[in-house]
């Protein structure tokens, strides 16, 4: 028990009394049998004929919403995995011999919103219009041990909803219990993960599995999470990217691979990142990154399409079109577009100054592809709302991606931008091995000037690629920014389950305070 006696509420004394008084008249509160469950309440709702001769029998099971007591007979609100639906309970019905106890006592005292029921019988239309099931067999399933937030309508309207976001993602059972619309959110992302998955299914390519725990975080610019383990006795990492891994297996002989999974960053949170977030990478033999740009276009338009029926969604005050093609625009050409400044040609010092006169925060320790990337975010990533393709990137900035054709100081890297943040980032990745361990050399020279995201020497990974890696094209998109543009949400913490939350602070119990008070009102009622 997580608490003592003393520490109850009343709301839950009251309870737990009504548990052993359940007990006590030989009823299980917490019965290990199935219950045989052959209907969901909006299906009810959508195959309901007025004329259907005899009645439907249903077998239903959930939640009491809410419930109105009324003598011999009374109605209350069943919430399913699928939505809610009324039920009549009367007391002959569910009591037809001469023991009134389910029904007098059970159901009218001892039942409290939140616990569990099973309910027999059959659905009907009442003189209000309302479709609801008639009640011929009632079966307690399990009972709430602890009182659930009472959202309060008025007019169709919440007025006293259970919404402090530090409540809901603490607590996400009761925030998807009582939230109308938190569960379409996360069943959405389940189509969309659905979606994403058969699209690569179908273009021929395989889902793999990689190693969580790295003896070097690679594949990316960021600060790992580090553990140790015990048995080895040595340091590991949790992934920051599956990319160097991935890349091996096109070594290996696979001409298309993908893997959705979590990755971790130790770094900050804000309402766009979680330390701990789920990502896609799909690497492509014998494409580049135009053909990977084209691929990607599809790939969004069919997600959308599949998910939402349109290709378009609206975030905020935004529609957002996913409708292919996208606009490409040259990194370089984008800094030049939003602050009329060219950087072209320019080494560190000059990048350094440009950016404090711009008004962006620099130090020392920011080498080229650092400051360029700074410059990038502050004064232009936020201002392509529209999916655009931002391309050719500084080698600064690039380390595992192949230098641009026409161009040496370029490589060709795209990031999409959606919504003013980056959805994706693609390369045509570097596979010539003496050019890889140079570039990660160059990253070491980064870390000794203190930039603690600098990239390690994975020196297993340049002996892969030095046994010959087919051009390759790679791509990375987050999934939960993906799910926050489809679902319209402006904050990560809306499409994890259980997003990263700081350590409670000592405060009062607002969500159990809600509930109590909802149920006092709900008595009233």
């Amino acid at each position: 028990m997580s608490n003592t006696i003393a520490e109850l509420s009343e709301q839950e004394k009251i309870r737990r009394n009504s548990l052993q008084a359940m007990r006590d008249l030989g009823i299980d509160p917490y019965p290990a049998n199935e219950f045989p469950v052959n209907a969901f309440t909006d299906e009810i709702r959508e195959n309901f004929r007025d004329d259907q001769e005899p009645p439907r029998q249903v077998s239903i099971a959930g939640r009491i919403m809410s419930r109105r007591i009324m003598g011999k007979a009374s109605f209350m609100e069943l919430q399913d995995s699928h939505g809610r639906i009324q039920v009549y309970v009367s007391r002959d019905a569910i009591c037809p011999g001469e023991d009134k106890t389910l029904y007098n006592t059970v159901f009218k005292k001892l039942l409290d919103i939140g616990d569990f029921i099973g309910i027999k019988g059959y659905v009907f239309r009442t003189q209000t219009g309302e479709i609801t099931v008639h009640a011929e067999e009632l079966t307690v399933l399990a009972k709430s041990l602890r009182p659930l937030p009472i959202v309060k309508m008025k007019d169709g309207v919440a007025y006293d909803a259970f919404e402090d976001p530090e409540l809901r993602y603490r607590r996400r059972c009761l925030d998807l219990v009582v939230n109308k619309g938190v569960k379409e959110i996360f069943v959405k992302r389940s189509r969309i993960i659905a979606a994403m998955r058969r699209f690569f299914d179908e273009a021929g390519f395989m889902e793999v599995e990689t190693p969580i725990l790295q003896g070097i975080a690679g594949g990316a610019s960021a600060r790992p999470f580090i553990t140790h383990h015990n048995s080895l006795d040595i340091d590991m990492y949790m992934r920051i990217a599956t990319e160097l891994y991935l890349k091996r297996l096109i070594v290996g002989g696979f001409d298309g691979v993908y893997e959705i999974g979590k990755n971790f960053r130790n770094e900050g949170m804000d309402r766009t990142h979680n330390p701990e977030f789920t990502c896609m990478e799909l690497y492509a033999a014998y494409k580049d990154y135009n053909w990977m740009m084209r691929f990607t276009e599809k790939l969004l338009e069919h997600i959308c399409l599949t998910v939402n029926g349109s290709t378009e969604v609206k975030v905020g005050d935004n529609v957002i079109s996913f409708k292919a093609p996208f606009r490409r625009v040259p990194m370089i050409e984008a800094i030049r577009e939003n602050t009329g400044v060219d950087i072209t040609g320019m080494d560190e010092e000059e990048l350094r100054s440009t950016a404090r006169s711009l008004g962006v925060e620099v130090d020392d320790t920011m080498g080229k592809g650092k400051l360029i990337d700074e410059i990038f975010g502050e004064t232009s990533e936020g201002k392509y709302i529209q999916p655009t393709f931002i391309t050719d990137y500084p080698i600064e900035m690039s380390p595992l991606t192949k230098r641009h054709r026409d161009n040496p100081e370029l490589t060709e890297r795209f990031e999409l931008m959606v919504n003013g943040k980056e959805l994706a980032n693609a390369y045509s990745e570097l596979n010539d091995p003496i050019d890889q361990y140079q570039r990660f050399l160059d990253q070491m020279h980064l870390a000794e000037k203190g930039d603690d995201e600098a990239m390690i020497i994975d020196h297993d990974f340049v002996r892969a690629l030095e046994y010959g890696m087919p051009p390759t094209s790679g791509i990375g998109i987050g999934i939960d920014r993906l799910v926050m543009l489809l679902t319209g949400q402006t904050a990560i913490q809306e499409v994890l389950f259980f997003p990263t939350m700081r350590p409670q602070k000592a405060a009062k119990n607002a969500a159990d305070a809600n509930a109590a008070e909802g149920e006092e009102e709900s008595k009233k009622d």
